[in-house]
């Protein structure tokens, strides 16, 4: 029996900041992990804050050596612009054009008539394929589309470049043999398919997104949109583990390292463990999310209470100035996050006087070396540079001031978010090192996002040599 070969795609960092309760560097974390899973795409969100996201994007694409990286653009020029200059480093990179096709989601949803979808659909495809041969669209509930509309469509875009199409069904309601009769159909009506690469995804909504998947494979699916550590949508372990199990029972085999499968996936559990990144629909998230927050009428033992939990051992100064910052944050608004408190601490708690000062950086990206930085700057009166690679730009700099400093730190957290909007956006980096056990926080803002990320780990090693050098 000839086998053909079925490529299981990662989109578990899809979605919201509420579903995807990650950091920044939780997230690059993430995507190493599901390439040594043997993912064979990973799929990211779209840029919405063009800073960060870029930034976020650029450092995956650095630290990702196997898997290709996919991000979605929006359907205008200028972003698909801004998603390539910031994918295009990647060693395999790929762009996205995602678009509604049932009648519902077209005119309910996204506002359009079905010609105007097509018309908009076929040039931003057209558009991504100047820029790249690797280009994918995707179908948004394809399955309760009108057949004759999702067959022309995906003929239209195969003629204008697309390389890859993935069919969705985003409700979840068809059965695994309705699937595999659907997929056999659409291969009839559109042979153009047989060019390309066909790809498939599926909600979870009946418990049967995994045999879906099988079944999909079966008809001819090449690639399955899987997330790991979420029960929404296909499971990347449960879909590997079928296709190792019975694969070869009809000539399906997949590539990826079935002996790390446990391994790798109880580190991811552990990650999202460790942010309380439930699986979307989990009643406990919602408590979760609820007791994460603090109110404007909670005590000063509530409030610093928080503050221990989170890890930081303050002196009585410090606690006045975080309560002090509480109070005045609680006048303007009902509910504080603890990203928010955590803000508060690396702002007001142990401000000292800076023994590391006049920073001065170099930093270069490439694809195939990944990131260089360089860094001069004063220790006290003497001068002293460090040189490092790293995964990202953010990691390269980290190490190349560690390495001037000639000494490892542990970086227990890093977050970084935009605060302000448009063009010239504030950008916010709060980073938790871990010195001898007990936990120093640092916070940077600047519209250059690198810029605020340095900034606030020198500020959280400036308390560090503070402490030691007082002690």
């Amino acid at each position: 029996m000839q086998t053909r070969a079925v490529k299981v795609c990662d989109r578990t960092l899809v979605g919201t900041e509420d579903e995807v309760r990650l950091s920044f560097r939780e997230k690059i974390e993430y995507c190493k992990l599901a390439d040594r899973l043997g993912a064979a795409v990973i799929q990211l969100n779209p840029i919405r804050q063009k800073r960060i996201d870029s930034l976020l994007i650029k450092s995956i694409s650095t630290a990702v050596r196997n898997a290709v990286i996919a991000v979605p653009v929006d359907l205008d020029v200028m972003n698909m612009d801004e998603t390539w200059e910031a994918l295009k480093g990647a060693s395999s990179a790929r762009l996205q054009v995602s678009a509604p096709i049932s009648s519902v989601q077209m005119e309910y949803l996204f506002h359009r008539k079905p010609a105007d979808v097509r018309d908009t659909v076929s040039q931003a495809v057209r558009k991504c394929a100047s820029l790249t041969e690797n280009v994918e669209f995707v179908a948004e509930d394809a399955t309760r589309s009108e057949r004759q509309f999702l067959s022309d469509m995906l003929k239209e875009v195969i003629a204008q470049g697309a390389t890859t199409v993935t069919i969705c069904d985003d409700a979840g309601s068809m059965l695994p043999d309705q699937i595999e009769r659907y997929i056999q159909e659409l291969l009839q009506d559109v042979p153009e398919l047989k060019t390309v690469t066909l790809g498939f995804s599926c909600a979870n909504s009946l418990f049967l997104a995994d045999s879906c998947a099988f079944s999909a494979a079966r008809a001819g699916v090449q690639e399955l949109k899987a997330v790991v550590c979420r029960n929404d949508y296909i499971s990347m372990p449960n879909i590997l583990r079928i296709l190792k199990a019975k694969g070869g029972d009809f000539g399906l085999h997949a590539s990826f390292h079935a002996e790390q499968i446990n391994q790798i996936v109880r580190q991811i559990a552990i990650l999202f463990q460790r942010r309380g990144a439930l699986p979307a629909g989990d009643a406990a998230s919602a408590d979760e999310s609820s007791e994460n927050m603090l109110h404007a009428d909670d005590t000063r033992q509530t409030v610093l209470m928080a503050v221990q939990k989170l890890g930081y051992d303050l002196s009585q100064e410090d606690q006045d100035r975080i309560w002090d910052s509480f109070l005045s944050m609680s006048s303007k608004k009902a509910t504080i996050s603890l990203r928010e408190l955590e803000a508060i601490v690396a702002a007001k708690a142990m401000q000292v006087p800076a023994a590391i000062h006049d920073l001065q950086y170099s930093i270069h990206t490439d694809h195939t070396l990944g990131a260089m930085a360089r860094m001069r700057m004063m220790f006290h009166e003497q001068t002293i540079e460090g040189v490092s690679s790293g995964d990202g730009v953010v990691d390269a700099a980290f190490l190349a001031i560690e390495n001037a400093l000639g000494r490892h730190f542990e970086l227990d957290d890093f977050q970084i978010q935009a605060i302000t909007e448009g063009r010239e956006a504030l950008g916010e980096t709060i980073v938790k090192l871990r010195n001898e056990g007990k936990l120093y926080s640092g916070r940077g803002l600047s519209t250059d996002i690198v810029g605020s990320s340095i900034m606030a780990y020198i500020n959280a090693l400036n308390k560090i040599v503070f402490e030691e050098e007082e002690a």
